[in-house]
């Protein structure tokens, strides 16, 4: 295909979401560093406080992920003895996760890097206009979009 008759990548809504979504978590991730943790990492951390033992599949779910990406990201948080690792209460073939005391401990340090956080960005983006995003995001990942499931693997 010519490349006179692509469209211009500015049209592609699926690449300026991705490149809004690393801008802020990079911003993010500065902010968390000193706790020693990334912002997914932060954010699994708080689902599991906030709803409580979970199963991989679950938390998944709930974080709009794939398993294996989640997969990824707990193995340092149970290496670091953050989260820990549990044949599951109900249904003993699968694996529930469970934040420790010691990822307690640690989300909340990290909690203090995440309000500030919150609070930079909404000074440079608008008070406003955060809130508008934000309900914004949750409508598109809420959205029935049609998915191919052959095609998504």
């Amino acid at each position: 295909m010519p490349t006179d008759k692509l469209p211009p990548l500015e049209e592609c809504t699926c690449l300026a979401v991705r490149q809004a979504a690393r801008h802020i978590t990079q911003f993010y991730d500065q902010h968390l560093a000193p706790v020693g943790l990334r912002t997914t990492q932060f954010s699994i951390l708080a689902r599991l406080r906030r709803r409580g033992p979970m199963t991989i599949n679950t938390l998944a779910d709930d974080m709009v992920m794939d398993r294996t990406t989640v997969g990824r990201n707990i193995l340092p948080l149970e290496r670091e003895g953050l989260l820990s690792i549990e044949l599951g209460r109900r249904d003993r073939r699968s694996k529930e996760l469970r934040l420790t005391d010691a990822g307690l401990e640690r989300l909340r340090a990290g909690y203090e890097g995440w309000k500030q956080a919150q609070r930079e960005f909404a000074a440079a983006f608008g008070d406003e206009r955060t809130v508008g995003l934000r309900a914004l995001l949750h409508e598109v990942a809420a959205t029935d979009l049609p998915i191919d499931a052959a095609a998504a693997g």
